[in-house]
């Protein structure tokens, strides 16, 4: 019901490939506030020598300054998705975020809960065992504005990749094949390339790449699963909010006011397969318990079928 509901609109795939550009170009522009203060704080001779590294860019400006420049794009971006679904679909965006009559908000925070809880669990319980790995980082005033730029602008940024890959490209890729598996899939490889160039896989290696794609499949499943995008949405925005509060990294994306710092010398291993092969797996059988899902073949690789007539 969640990809076939896009066959009510104008669905063609060219129109996806459109909106797709659409909403990179509406990143970019959100991009030039942070260029500009870069450019600012750096200087025209010191960007044109090249001598700038894009560690020295992502640290130029003060953090919390900087997270707020970083998440603006994704609030452009967000933007470019509204305008895309209403002119180029003509498709309600409840339908982009469910198939249920409306958005259910308890999901949404039941997720977001679940999640929330776990990483403020699994990082009580590292810094209770390795505290040589962690200095404290808390000030009072950076933190607090880091809670307010962070509370408003990371769910608008995880929510932006939500609806670009559980959403747009998954009903997208989804009316394109007329099946569940082909979307499912393609969206998990593309949401975990576009992670490739993150600092994280240059310190840990390509093998990261397993988590970043073992993420995409799994918020694809739960969204196939549950037909709608309401787990997903409350998931991400509780992983990458309260990982935001309270750890930062001198070798991850985003470096900020946390209350934790991370000085240790990262590792692959467990950080990659423990959450593909056992987090999420136990997350998947609890909401499956919770909202009783069935049909789990069908769900995640039958087919689609076109309704008929079609009238756009």
């Amino acid at each position: 019901m969640f990809i076939a509901q896009a066959f009510k609109y104008y669905h063609d795939f060219w129109r996806y490939l459109i909106g797709s550009l659409i909403v990179i170009i509406a990143s970019f522009i959100g991009q030039i506030p942070f260029m500009i203060a870069v450019f600012a704080e750096l200087g025209l001779k010191k960007l044109q020598s090249g001598g700038v590294s894009e560690k020295q860019m992502m640290t130029t400006l003060e953090p919390n300054l900087n997270l707020f420049l970083l998440l603006l794009s994704f609030v452009f971006a967000m933007a470019g998705i509204v305008l895309v679904i209403k002119f180029l679909h003509k498709q309600p965006f409840k339908k982009l975020t469910t198939s249920r009559k409306k958005v259910d908000w308890k999901r949404i925070l039941f997720s977001f809960t679940l999640m929330a809880i776990f990483v403020v669990a699994s990082t009580y319980y590292d810094y209770y065992t390795n505290p040589e790995s962690y200095v404290i980082n808390f000030k009072p005033v950076p933190f607090a504005i880091l809670c307010v730029i962070a509370v408003i602008m990371v769910p608008i940024q995880t929510s932006v990749e939500e609806y670009i890959f559980r959403g747009y490209l998954m009903q997208g890729f989804g009316t394109l094949a007329k099946n569940r598996w082909f979307p499912l899939l393609l969206t998990s490889l593309i949401f975990g390339g576009l992670h490739f160039f993150n600092p994280e896989v240059t310190k840990l290696g390509n093998i990261v790449m397993i988590y970043y794609i073992g993420t995409g499949l799994f918020l694809g499943i739960i969204t196939l699963m549950d037909e709608g995008m309401e787990l997903a949405l409350g998931f991400h925005a509780a992983n990458n909010l309260i990982a935001a509060l309270l750890v930062t990294a001198d070798w991850t994306v985003f470096q900020t006011e946390s209350i934790l710092k991370d000085i240790s010398e990262p590792s692959t291993g467990l950080q990659v397969v423990l959450p593909v092969f056992i987090i999420f797996p136990i997350f998947l059988i609890i909401f499956a318990k919770v909202y009783k899902w069935k049909n789990w073949k069908d769900k995640l690789t039958g087919e689609i079928k076109e309704p008929q007539p079609i009238s756009e």
